[in-house]
């Protein structure tokens, strides 16, 4: 995506820039900081900049006081290809700097293409815990149910699952924990039931995801006031007990059964 561009040892790239990016992964940050630092890599004045939505601008400390240390993450999905440049447009970038360097921080991103959010040290890691959650675990449970779609028989299960995710998409970012719907929403335990039988059968990732959040969405929706205690009693005891076979209550009909 860089053609022309020379490649060089890292040491000699950092030392040779006025602005520098480090776009590693998190893990990897601190010690590269560490061992450039050791190395007096970084020069004085240079604006160091790393894309890591795990850390502020601390990790960046090693190198030393003479250089502007800022975070910016950019709360995108990457691909790797062309495509990414266009999603870096109005992209949101977490910003942590120090006050004076705040201006600048802003201004980078702005110069990206993307918007400014400022995002305080301390709170850096449940911010990246929000998107990681958010974002990467959705892409396990769409693959999980397009998985679950084949084995049923489904001929283009992107093409079923993509109108309905889409819409649960939109109305979760609208209304929240309202915009939940389905078995656990209708106190249906005798759906849930035939489920937790069904999933018993699937790969034990399938097993595990199913089962933990069905009961996060039903503490979520007995906190929200979506579902009555007397309702989520039996789906609570049926998530307990782990095999799938507990009886329906009686104001089930009996086709739920």
């Amino acid at each position: 995506m860089l053609p022309g561009v020379p490649i060089r040892p890292v040491d000699e790239v950092v030392a040779g820039c006025h602005l520098v990016f480090l776009t590693i992964p998190d893990d990897a940050l601190p010690q590269l900081v560490s061992g450039l630092a050791a190395l007096g890599t970084f020069p004085e004045g240079q604006i160091v900049v790393h894309t890591a939505g795990r850390y502020g601008t601390s990790v960046l400390a090693p190198a030393g006081p003479t250089v502007v240390p800022l975070a910016l993450h950019p709360a995108m999905t990457f691909t790797g290809t062309p495509i990414d440049l266009s999603r870096l447009l109005e992209c949101y970038f977490a910003v942590t700097s120090s006050d004076l360097a705040r201006p600048l921080a802003e201004m980078l991103v702005v110069e990206l293409g993307g918007t400014p959010l400022w995002v305080a040290e301390e709170d850096r890691g449940t911010y990246h815990l929000a998107l990681a959650h958010g974002a990467n675990h959705l892409v396990t449970v769409i693959a999980q149910s397009l998985q679950l779609l084949s084995a049923a028989g489904i001929p283009e299960p992107r093409d079923l699952l993509r109108p309905l995710v889409e819409a649960a998409l939109d109305n979760a970012l609208l209304t929240g924990d309202g915009a939940l719907t389905g078995p656990v929403a209708r106190g249906d335990v005798g759906t849930l039931a035939q489920h937790l039988a069904l999933v018993a059968h699937q790969p034990a990732e399938i097993r595990t995801a199913y089962r933990a959040l069905a009961l996060a969405t039903t503490r979520r929706a007995m906190a929200a006031g979506r579902l009555a205690p007397q309702l989520a009693e039996p789906i609570l005891a049926l998530l307990a007990n782990g095999d799938g076979n507990a009886d329906p209550p009686a104001h089930q009909p009996p086709e739920a059964q």
